[in-house]
């Protein structure tokens, strides 16, 4: 939840009055006080965030339909597809200046595949993507790709505009900021709206009917953000997981408590060799340097033939080609439940094993992250992940209007008050020293946070300040 410091419409929030003696009476006008401020302040960062994830949300579809030609082929009656290495000689001939780093062979029958390259028309952090019908060799068209997912030009841009406004690293700020507070501002909002007292329960889970009013405007603001709380909060944690700050923490920690995503080491020694051994691609560590690869290479086919005798069976694979000395890579890239994420390392002399990685040999907390990221980038449950998406993205939107209209009618038709200074001094300092140490840990560990904290603290102060003074003047 996000603006209002959701008072009692009975209760003067404002006034003073006896010191509160109980914990949550005491802690209450704090949350408030945080809640609005921190709903005010950092909402207008949150509703970009929300747009921005709402059209990244439905660019998934989107991108099926305005790249229809591109995607999609005929299926043809006998439906036998071109051997892979035909249909990356006739990428290769649409672009010869482009260097073959990946193939993506369609998962699906009537799927093109997709041939990447390095190319230096591509823009930068992009692979050109050139797209063969698996049945005719036909080139169906060359755009470029970004990310994992392969993100084609419409999604590439909205992505880039929800990850940093298309601004660059200095624009992460903005989205690592919106994470950073986001659980706050939910969590509090919970917990607001769990302690008000109600004399019906649907109205905790439901919103009131009745004329527009503010009260109206509270109840569809808590009840909503009841619904959306735990995927707010999801959205939230997975999104800090790969912020700049707070992302390089979190995988520190994660790798102190042994949760590293384990990498495949995929180089070819002088012998022919793997030069991680048989799991070292398990231990996560960087495998030494490898030395060239020979010159001798079997092909793409008889890789992807010995890559599914090794037990790479999804029908959705990646095919990373030879490169510095390392051999083939083969991946699964079924992300949907239940995923499929094997990968195996292959010399190209002869298709020796060189190395394999099973997702069911994950680190717990590797696999709870993939998860996460996964569910974040809309790619986990497919086009249910997608609709869930954009349907948290819509609420946070709902949220913040309504936060906002219910701070302007407190007001009576000019923006509120918040709720009055000092609530501090109110929490008893048995509970008061303990939360003081619990911000400070998760202002160090997620940094944007502690710092805006800080600010909005410095804002306050000098605020009351100017207030004083002029009450003496």
């Amino acid at each position: 939840m996000t603006i209002d410091d959701l008072a009692r419409p009975e209760t003067a929030p404002d006034a003073p009055g006896p010191r509160p003696r109980g914990g949550w009476s005491a802690l209450r006008p704090l949350l408030l006080r945080l809640h609005f401020y921190a709903g005010v302040l950092v909402a207008p960062f949150l509703l970009v965030a929300a747009v921005s994830g709402l059209l990244y949300a439905l660019s998934f579809p989107a991108e099926k339909l305005l790249y229809a030609h591109e995607l999609e082929v005929p299926v043809p009656e006998d439906a036998s597809a071109l051997p892979l290495s035909r249909q990356v000689a006739a990428a290769r001939a649409a672009n010869p200046d482009g260097t073959v780093t990946a193939v993506w062979p369609g998962a699906e029958p009537g799927a093109t595949t997709r041939v990447l390259m390095a190319d230096p028309e591509a823009p930068e952090g992009t692979s050109l993507a050139v797209f063969v019908d698996p049945y005719t060799g036909a080139v169906r068209g060359q755009l470029p790709s970004y990310g994992s997912t392969g993100a084609l030009p419409l999604r590439t841009w909205i992505d880039g505009l929800h990850r940093d406004l298309r601004l660059g690293e200095p624009g992460r700020l903005y989205s690592e900021l919106a994470a950073s507070w986001l659980w706050v501002i939910a969590l509090g909002g919970l917990l607001l709206w769990l302690g008000r007292r109600r004399k019906h329960r649907r109205a905790l889970l439901l919103p009131e009917r009745g004329p527009r009013s503010r009260r109206r405007t509270l109840s569809w603001h808590g009840a909503v953000g009841l619904w959306a709380v735990a995927g707010l909060v999801a959205l939230s944690a997975t999104g800090l997981t790969w912020s700049t700050y707070a992302g390089e923490r979190i995988g520190a920690v994660q790798d102190g408590l042994g949760g590293a995503t384990p990498a495949l080491s995929a180089g070819v020694t002088a012998g022919g060799a793997g030069s991680g051994g048989e799991h070292a691609g398990h231990t996560g560590h960087h495998a030494m340097p490898p030395t060239p690869a020979r010159g001798a290479d079997i092909g793409v086919d008889r890789a992807v033939a010995a890559a599914r005798a090794a037990g790479i069976d999804s029908p959705s694979i990646s095919v990373v080609l030879p490169a510095e000395g390392n051999g083939y890579v083969v991946k699964e890239t079924d992300k949907q439940f239940p995923v499929e994420l094997d990968s195996v390392a292959l010399d190209p002399a002869d298709g020796t094993v060189l190395d394999e990685l099973r997702f069911a040999d994950y680190p717990l907390l590797a696999k709870l992250t993939r998860y996460g990221i996964d569910a974040h980038t809309g790619v986990f449950l497919g086009l249910f992940n997608q609709l869930a998406l954009a349907a948290l993205a819509l609420a946070l939107v709902l949220l913040i209007v309504w936060g906002y209209r219910m701070w302007w009618l407190r007001g009576q038709g000019r923006w509120g008050r918040p709720i009055a200074r000092g609530t501090w001094r109110r929490v008893p300092p048995a509970l008061l020293l303990p939360l003081l140490a619990a911000t400070a840990l998760v202002g160090w560990f997620v940094p944007l946070l502690g710092l805006s904290l800080v600010a909005f603290l410095a804002v306050d102060l000098v605020l009351a300040f100017a207030a004083r003074t002029r009450s003496r003047a």
